[in-house]
């Protein structure tokens, strides 16, 4: 991955995000920004921005923290990624590759009882909240975005297969945002994972394995080609 300047942030010890910087020169036209799903890997330079690279042959910023979240009111970690709002920076995007959300309702509300911050993030008929209100200052830059699913537990042994309802729910919600915009794109990886099949995942049965890397970054490649 192209990375010319690079900032890292430790974070209680042992949690590492490192964030590119924008070139000055406008050379990329893709950013990508989140969380887990497109940060793990980074640090092997295997992270799904890389696979986005690799396919397209031109460089992606990457700006994904793990662990970042679309509510965050710590100042300085989250100016630094952890609120991923945050992480966007002005530039001449062409596209915009971007998830968030999974953090906010598992760690948020134990994927519980989750309406009310769910509500928050994003209303019912997607147009309102926190996230499209997000998108849709992107989109006033004119570039396109990208908003990624999440991946699903394969059935075995993932601590996150309570949270499949609201998962569901929330990119029912991306979907509906999506729909009202034809330069928002909500590409879902519902399908991705075969039941029972725990090679699309990490050893901790949450995040993605390389594998999946690679296939997340092909079904974006797509879109963006």
């Amino acid at each position: 991955m192209l990375r010319l300047v690079v900032i890292c942030l430790g974070i209680t010890g042992f949690l590492g995000a490192c964030t590119e910087s924008v070139p000055r020169d406008n050379s990329a036209r893709i950013l990508a920004m989140g969380d887990s799903m497109l940060a793990w890997h980074g640090s092997r330079r295997a992270a799904v921005s890389d696979n986005i690279e690799a396919i397209l042959g031109e460089p992606v910023i990457d700006r994904s923290v793990i662990g970042a979240r679309i509510f965050y009111h710590l100042p300085v970690s989250g100016a630094l990624g952890m609120n991923i709002s945050q992480q966007y920076r002005p530039g001449a995007w062409d596209w915009v590759v971007m998830n968030g959300g999974g953090n906010d309702l598992w760690f948020g509300c134990g994927c519980k009882r989750c309406d009310r911050k769910m509500s928050r993030m994003i209303s019912a008929d997607g147009q309102g909240g926190s996230v499209p209100d997000l998108v849709s200052g992107i989109r006033k830059s004119g570039a396109r975005v990208i908003y990624l699913g999440y991946l699903r537990s394969p059935g075995v042994g993932s601590m996150i297969d309570h949270c499949r309802e609201v998962g569901r729910e929330f990119e029912q919600r991306l979907s509906n945002m999506a729909a009202s915009d034809p330069g928002v794109y909500f590409l879902s990886l519902a399908d991705l994972v075969p039941h029972g099949d725990r090679s699309y995942h990490a050893f901790d049965m949450v995040h993605p394995s390389p594998k999946a890397t690679r296939k997340i970054a092909q079904r974006i490649a797509s879109v963006i080609r």
